[in-house]
């Protein structure tokens, strides 16, 4: 890594430039001020402070269930811990579908509570009306398509999405919508590699890939699913680099043994 990624603040535009010379973008989500330190001084470049903070948060089934307050909260901690990576924060489910002044609303409380630098919006032309609202402000929007999570009830499934044409051929079609609408970056989720790839050729903007194959612009992965912090996600594209479930069961049965066993603290470690 040069000096100049390491101190150069990641932008918006910076994205752009790394698309056009082929260097590819590494996003990883982060919900916490100390994960996200370790994160940024890491070398990521986009940290996304995801609503899947509904599931590895706070335990929730699927992401419908976050609130705007909580995405807030997360949000602020993450910003506080960070100084080189672009953060992008999820519109949680109800804060921008169907309203479009509900949408600016929310858009500009995320903004101003927190300091993040993007938000992140889920669909295409269903949701264009929210997105060019935003963007009007003066608010740097992130594109979402393919398998969208807060529409888990719409679709009753988490498989692959855009596998038939149709639905591969409206895919494109928003792609194109959302970059000419102005967004800098669309997130692919979990369609074939061989249509994000075209996608990602088409568009002018970086395109981040999760299950998508190869050929996006960019990665993201959910940090405590890499990290193996947790064991029962284990999808295709996952790759885990670390196993911290083990390393961390086996730390803290350690120490409740030591404290059991008074072993726990030494005469060195007592004041």
């Amino acid at each position: 890594m040069s000096v100049e990624s390491k101190v150069r603040a990641v932008t918006t535009l910076r994205l752009t430039e790394m698309k056009s010379r082929g260097e590819k973008i590494a996003m990883l989500t982060s919900y916490d001020y100390s994960m996200a330190r370790i994160a940024d001084a890491s070398g990521v470049d986009v940290i996304l402070v995801g609503d899947s903070a509904a599931n590895v948060m706070a335990g929730y089934e699927t992401t419908l269930p976050i609130t705007l307050d909580m995405m807030i909260y997360h949000a602020s901690s993450v910003v506080r811990a960070v100084n080189r990576a672009l953060v992008v924060v999820d519109m949680p489910f109800g804060t921008y579908q169907g309203n479009s002044k509900v949408a600016l609303d929310s858009a500009v409380r995320i903004m101003k509570e927190t300091g993040a630098d993007a938000l992140k919006l889920e669909g295409g032309e269903e949701i264009l009306e929210s997105v060019n609202r935003i963007l009007t402000a003066g608010i740097p929007v992130m594109g979402h398509l393919g398998l969208t999570p807060q529409s888990i009830h719409k679709f009753g499934t988490y498989n692959v999405r855009a596998k038939e044409e149709a639905e591969a051929a409206k895919l494109v079609r928003d792609a194109h919508l959302l970059e000419d609408a102005g967004c800098f970056a669309v997130t692919l989720e979990k369609i074939p590699a061989a249509l994000a790839a075209r996608v990602s050729d088409e568009l002018y903007i970086p395109t981040i890939g999760i299950g998508a194959g190869g050929g996006c612009d960019g990665q993201v992965l959910v940090i405590h699913d890499m990290l193996g912090i947790n064991k029962e996600f284990s999808p295709r594209f996952l790759r885990r680099y670390a196993d911290l479930h083990t390393i961390m069961t086996d730390a803290i049965g350690r120490y409740v043994s030591d404290v059991k066993a008074q072993e726990f603290p030494n005469e060195q470690e007592q004041y």
